[in-house]
């Protein structure tokens, strides 16, 4: 438990950066470093962060669509100071970081022990 809100921190903390022009956080890498289990991952995948992160990039990909709607109007609002190049940069990294804790806990699945090739 200590360990997911730790990676909680993490990431809330990396999508900050991420929205200042700063990308460098691999997801999976740092699961693998920090040697979190399944259940880790899941928690995270489950946790609010997660959700408002799938948010952000549903909004992002609404605002990179274009519209004239209300709806639109308000997410160019929100959003209009990126440009939409680093619009899409940071929705690829938002989907990387959700992508990456799904791929780690499908890893992390118990089963069969590779056997070593006998000679």
């Amino acid at each position: 438990m200590e360990e997911t809100w730790e990676l909680i921190s993490v990431v809330e903390k990396s999508v900050d950066d991420a929205f200042a022009g700063k990308i460098r956080f691999n997801m999976y890498e740092y699961l693998k470093a920090l040697r979190a289990t399944k259940r880790d991952a899941r928690e995270f995948l489950d946790s609010e962060v997660a959700k408002n992160i799938n948010l952000t990039v549903y909004d992002l990909e609404d605002y990179l669509e274009g519209g004239s709607d209300e709806m639109h109007k308000q997410l160019r609002e929100a959003y209009g100071y990126l440009g939409k190049a680093e619009a899409r940069k940071i929705k690829n990294f938002l989907q990387s970081i959700i992508a990456d804790a799904c791929q780690y806990e499908y890893d992390r699945k118990p089963g069969r022990k590779k056997r070593r090739p006998t000679k």
